[in-house]
């Protein structure tokens, strides 16, 4: 959990300050082994190799490879891209988790909020 958390971290703080190559190279690979390490490797690469996912992992890996490559705004679009692809399914569960949380569910029952969040929480194609 630490990886992943640590992961996360460095993504947001390598966009935070205008998208630092090393920080989100550092964070790719500390997400992405974080995640191997939280679920294993055997489900980590059926997760991700899946057929119906295919296009969603070359996406997201794609944009890895591009941010270690050195082309960070054009590598961080493709794995948020690919990100969004890979958890869709996840989503409309995630949606019904928080609307049951008491700050944040009233939140999310605001007039312009709702609309947004009830198309994210009914929909399993956010394409």
């Amino acid at each position: 959990m630490g990886l992943t958390g640590f992961g996360v971290f460095f993504l947001f703080f390598g966009m935070m300050l205008f998208f630092d190559k090393a920080l989100l190279a550092i964070g790719n690979i500390l997400f992405v082994s974080g995640l191997s390490f939280v679920i294993g490797l055997e489900r980590t690469f059926r997760f991700f190799f899946q057929r119906h996912k295919v296009k969603a992992t070359s996406f997201f890996l794609g944009g890895v490879l591009v941010v270690l490559i050195g082309w960070p705004i054009v590598g961080v679009v493709l794995e948020i891209y690919g990100f969004f692809l890979l958890f869709r399914g996840f989503f409309p569960v995630a949606v019904g988790f928080i609307r049951r949380v008491p700050v944040l569910g009233s939140l999310l029952s605001l007039p312009g909020i709702s609309t947004l969040v009830d198309k994210i929480g009914e929909s399993n194609t956010m394409v």
